[in-house]
């Protein structure tokens, strides 16, 4: 469980899709905006509860032009872990 803050860094890679500009002919663009949830991870080494919670950033890459920003994107559902610890810490 004290690795979950590792779980969380995945949402990092939802800021490429800040840094690298989608099609703007593509839609989704308020989505994209999940990429800074990555920051989120970040805070899980010092928030147990928010630990896992940062990997929903990569859900943002979910209509990314590039294939595999794309794939990167189905990591961001390892966040739901993130729900599970908080659950069973209740």
């Amino acid at each position: 469980m004290e690795y979950l803050g590792l779980i969380g860094l995945i949402g990092l890679a939802g800021l490429l899709g800040l840094k690298e500009k989608v099609d703007p002919q593509q839609d989704g663009a308020k989505i994209r905006l999940l990429g800074v949830l990555g920051l989120v991870g970040l805070l899980g080494f010092t928030i147990p509860a928010l630990a896992a919670c940062g990997a929903f950033g990569a859900l943002g890459l979910h209509n990314h032009q590039r294939e595999s920003y794309r794939k990167m994107a189905n990591l961001g559902w390892l966040g739901c872990v993130c729900i599970v610890q908080f659950l069973m810490s209740l």
